[in-house]
């Protein structure tokens, strides 16, 4: 019988901090199983699910709440008058981004699934990325800036055509696009395309493959023991025999277990 034991918390307006360096503000939380249950507003529906042991610390938020736009008090006319509708300038009316919902697992699956047919990547392997990077939470941002579920630097999201990188459709989109440029560009060696994604592909050309980072190794081995624990899963007769190679991500020419030695000390990545 599979128990699951739940803890719930009730501190409103608290930040999870992830060990990748992203922040997710909830107003509660909630431990089932090993994962750690993030409830973004008042509702039971609106959360995310991030796998606690991705989870750093908490901390209390201190900023400001956002305030609400009040409605503009209504016009009162005589009887005699014809009725008045009162409109904002458009010079001066506010220019606002209409806020992303927050996805299911299943509508982004849908979403991952197209990009990977598209640009030939195993919907698996953009997972384990997107996992890595963000902990599928859409509105992530980075210390460094980077924005989304793939994590986008304004930089490259401007050069793949994103202009709203919390638009899942579009972050998922251009980032599978960008990983395919990547490995293509490393002639499908997995380290190197998930080195460049990570620290960018300068430090790739600099150290003439994967940098010295901690950061950037334990980046890519975290990716890859991720992709192969989906496959096992999948398929356990994978792993059935001892000396079996992993899995490949489909329709590329990748070998995921060559990345999956411990990660060496050394600099911090720069992205």
């Amino acid at each position: 019988m599979f128990l699951v034991t739940a803890a719930a918390f009730a501190y409103p307006a608290d930040l999870a901090v992830l060990r990748n360096g992203n922040s997710i503000r909830h107003e509660r939380r909630q431990v089932v199983g090993a994962v750690t249950r993030l409830y973004l507003n008042d509702t039971a529906t609106g959360y995310i699910e991030i796998p606690t042991n991705e989870i750093e610390r908490f901390e209390v938020d201190t900023a400001p709440p956002a305030l609400k736009p009040q409605a503009p008090p209504p016009v009162r006319v005589s009887q005699f008058q014809q009725p008045v509708t009162v409109m904002t300038p458009p010079s001066v009316r506010p220019q606002a981004i209409a806020p992303q919902p927050v996805l299911d697992r299943a509508s982004l699956g849908k979403l991952v699934n197209g990009a990977g047919e598209r640009h030939q990547i195993d919907p698996d392997f953009i997972n384990s990325v997107i996992r890595a990077e963000s902990g599928f939470n859409s509105r992530a941002v980075s210390k460094k800036g980077a924005q989304g579920l793939m994590q986008l630097m304004p930089g490259t999201a401007s050069q793949l055509g994103v202009t709203n990188s919390f638009d899942p459709n579009a972050n998922v989109e251009a980032g599978t696009k960008y990983l395919r440029e990547l490995l293509e560009k490393y002639n499908f060696d997995v380290a190197k395309a998930l080195a460049a994604y990570n620290a960018g592909p300068h430090r790739v050309e600099q150290y003439r493959g994967v940098p010295p980072y901690y950061e950037t190794r334990a980046y890519i081995a975290r990716i890859i023991r991720d992709f192969n624990r989906q496959k096992l899963a999948e398929n356990p007769s994978l792993g059935a025999k001892p000396g079996k190679k992993s899995h490949k991500p489909s329709n590329t020419r990748t070998n995921p277990s060559a990345a999956t030695s411990p990660p060496q000390a050394g600099t911090r990545a720069s992205r």
